[in-house]
């Protein structure tokens, strides 16, 4: 980057979606220079995310809820339960693509419609949910996870040099599959596959259940006070 400067703005106080009575605040990244792989993949080491085209960053006055994290994929090893579903990938196949399959929406709706029928995503919409996942200064790739011929989970996944970033996945809500674990191990070994060492899946927060998933994945680090520890 020739440019270090970063200037940041402060988003309104709004509710915040993982931890009910609190208020958020986010920063988000005002310099278009660092809107690139390059220079995304400074930021997400540093702590932010991307939503769409914005890059952000909880920077809530009184909650440090929030903690980057990410898997260390070259010395992963796996859990009990994770052996158990690395065995339930050998039914399945996957692939990373760069534009979805034809019929990716039929799928989207339906785990929209029985999973978050009271998020702000529902109903599903196809604009609505490029606008969220992708951006055209990014490289993203879409892992497709099929059981036989049949799609039945699909993971939007950021494509650094040495990492990847989970974006978002969807997959079929009446699945037998563990699908959103699966897609992170497949991630994972995808990163062991090409070279990668990191896949970044988001902030983990412990007291929210539904973000709270990521430190099962093992060895990994936290970034706390500027520091990635152990």
């Amino acid at each position: 980057m020739n440019n270090l400067s970063l200037r940041i703005g402060l988003t309104p106080f709004s509710y915040c979606n993982y931890l009910p009575g609190n208020q958020e605040q986010l920063g988000v990244v005002m310099d278009q220079h660092w809107l690139s792989p390059k220079g995304y993949s400074v930021l997400l080491a540093s702590g932010y995310r991307r939503s769409g085209c914005a890059v952000y960053k909880p920077m809530c006055e009184q909650c440090t809820a929030c903690t980057p994290i990410r898997v260390d994929c070259q010395y992963f090893t796996p859990s009990k339960s994770q052996k158990r579903q690395l065995n339930q990938m050998k039914k399945l196949r996957w692939e990373f693509k760069a534009k979805l399959d034809d019929n990716w929406f039929t799928l989207y709706e339906k785990y929209i419609r029985l999973r978050h029928s009271d998020g702000a995503m529902y109903p599903a919409n196809k604009q609505q949910f490029f606008d969220f996942c992708t951006a055209e200064w990014m490289d993203t790739l879409f892992l497709h996870v099929y059981e036989d011929d049949t799609l039945i989970a699909i993971a939007v996944t950021d494509v650094f040099v040495d990492a990847l970033s989970a974006v978002y996945s969807f997959f079929e809500p009446d699945s037998t599959f563990s699908l959103g674990t699966l897609c992170i191990l497949f991630q994972i070994q995808y990163c062991q596959q090409t070279g990668r060492k990191w896949l970044y899946p988001g902030y983990q927060i412990d007291a929210c259940k539904a973000m709270n998933y990521k430190i099962r994945f093992k060895p990994h680090q936290k970034l706390i006070q500027g520091r990635w520890q152990e």
